[in-house]
């Protein structure tokens, strides 16, 4: 018996050794008579993976590396018919049951691959594989929420990760931050914390989190994509510059090297050179979500608008909840003269990040376009984009003007108030500024509030253009009107 053990143990052996050398067909042969479980997993499994080998040289040879094809993994229904015949017999490890699911996922069947997946991460929780692809099944906070998912510490780390693909940030970053409570050292959960923080923009924070793990960790180039994310959006050159020099230096042929370079010649307005390395990462890695959507990005720079929508479809192809993709196809059909198909797009974007104002301040300038013309819904949106932390400062000053063109006088002295407080607080100067302060002027003079028309009117005395002639105008009318007699000087109300 312990012969026959022992000579069980040599084929699994040697059929790991073929498996681990990428020959996967002759690490299936070796185990093509053994009914061991682990023996029939790693048979299972060296199949798929020949297949899928397959799949991408007929990809290659048909499209080239990141074109699209039709090719399939020809394993899948063999594959298939034996897991099912074991599944049924419960002569199935976990192991198993996750490349069950992993087939029916590829075979379209969600439901029950979920319900395997389930099966399979319940009974040995510590299969993280098997955890991404019963991610990939949850599209959903429903189905999320329909899983029956035994308690352990590994079911927190996977409802961390699908809370941050369901755009659900906080809730992520509660769990990662409750996680590091107990894996106090673990650089994995301090990245996941940035990212959570990257999509809630808190890009000051990120910052410091970076930094630190860099500090930790340097040779790092994991996560690092989103640092330079963050590096480019602040833009910092020199420390986009260091960062790229660093991954190079550390491991060039990384999709996450080709990434941040890519970033560094986008930030210079080198955007030939920068395609060429988000290119490069997409032969690295051809589902690298980040490249495709980025690469978008740098098309519409170069007014190149059919090139960036198949890049924006590319990457919704690979996640449709990629909410930057979206944006960039409403932006790309906005360019051609589309506002119909932006609009549609823009919708798509806020649905999945509604709490980018960046997003609102889009659509809203898609309503505002002379083929759409609907003012109304614009303001609704500008509306949410002011609830939204709006950074670029566009969303009061648009309610203000809109309003203003549909005469609504108090409803835009409303927004020129609140915008002229954020340009105070800011201590920002502008036209902007002068705008704010002869309309609510003029207003509060129409509306006979004298004493509030002064205040603004005395602002506008500080300036040297016409807009002083102005207010000097409006300041002799009030005191005409609240006296009955003409003034000779307003000077003495600026002194």
């Amino acid at each position: 018996m312990e012969e026959d053990e022992a000579i069980h143990g040599d084929f699994y052996l040697l059929a790991k050794s073929y498996f681990d050398c990428r020959e996967y067909r002759r690490a299936a042969h070796v185990l093509r008579d053994q009914t061991g479980k682990k023996s029939v997993f790693l048979r299972c499994y060296a199949l798929y993976l020949a297949g899928e080998k397959r799949k991408e040289e007929e990809m290659i040879e048909l499209e080239g590396p990141l074109g699209k094809s039709d090719a399939v993994n020809r394993e899948l229904v063999s594959l298939e018919r034996e897991l099912a015949t074991l599944c049924k017999n419960n002569t199935i490890d976990p192991f198993g049951l996750y490349l069950y699911g992993l087939v029916l996922k590829e075979k379209g069947n969600e439901n029950l691959a979920r319900k395997v997946l389930v099966e399979s991460v319940n009974s040995y929780p510590w299969n993280w594989s098997a955890w991404s692809e019963l991610q990939s099944l949850c599209t959903t906070v429903d189905i999320l929420n329909g899983l029956n998912l035994s308690n352990h510490w590994m079911k927190e780390f996977f409802l961390a990760s699908i809370y941050q693909e369901l755009r659900m940030h906080n809730e992520s970053l509660s769990k990662y931050e409750n996680l590091q409570g107990m894996f106090t050292f673990s650089n994995y959960i301090q990245a996941q914390i940035a990212k959570a923080r990257y999509s809630l923009r808190e890009f000051e924070q990120v910052e410091v989190i970076f930094e630190d793990l860099l500090r930790n960790d340097p040779y790092r180039v994991e996560d690092m994509d989103t640092y330079s994310n963050v590096l480019y959006t602040k833009e910092c050159f020199s420390a986009l510059s260091y960062l790229a020099h660093r991954v190079i230096m550390t491991d060039k042929y990384r999709p996450e090297s080709c990434c941040i370079i890519g970033n560094y010649y986008s930030l210079k307005g080198q955007h030939e050179k920068s395609v060429v390395y988000f290119r490069r990462a997409l032969k690295l890695n051809k589902n690298y979500l980040s490249a495709w959507t980025l690469m978008g990005h740098e098309y519409v720079e170069m007014k190149n608008t059919p090139a960036a929508v198949d890049a924006y479809r590319r990457a919704v192809d690979i996640n449709p909840r990629d909410y930057r993709a979206w944006y960039g196809l409403g932006q790309a059909y906005e360019m051609m003269g589309m506002p119909h198909y932006a609009l549609h797009y823009f919708r798509k974007s806020v649905f999945f990040q509604p709490i980018d104002s960046r997003l609102w301040i889009a659509m809203a300038q898609c309503y505002e376009s002379e083929q759409l013309h609907m003012l109304k819904e614009a303001i609704k949106c500008y509306k949410r984009a002011a609830n939204c932390n709006d950074t670029e400062a566009i969303a009061l000053h648009r309610l203000a003007m809109l309003h203003r063109e549909l005469d609504q006088p108090e409803e835009a002295a409303f927004y020129y108030k609140k915008d002229l407080e954020r340009m105070e607080a800011e201590e920002r100067e502008g036209p902007n500024l002068v705008e704010a302060l002869m309309f609510l002027a003029t207003h509060y003079k129409t509306q006979k509030k004298f004493e509030e028309a002064e205040v603004y009117c005395t602002r506008l005395l500080d300036y040297t253009g016409p807009e002083r002639e102005t207010a000097k105008s409006l300041l002799r009318g009030m005191r005409i009107a609240q006296s009955g007699f003409p003034s000779m000087d307003v000077e003495h109300f600026h002194p």
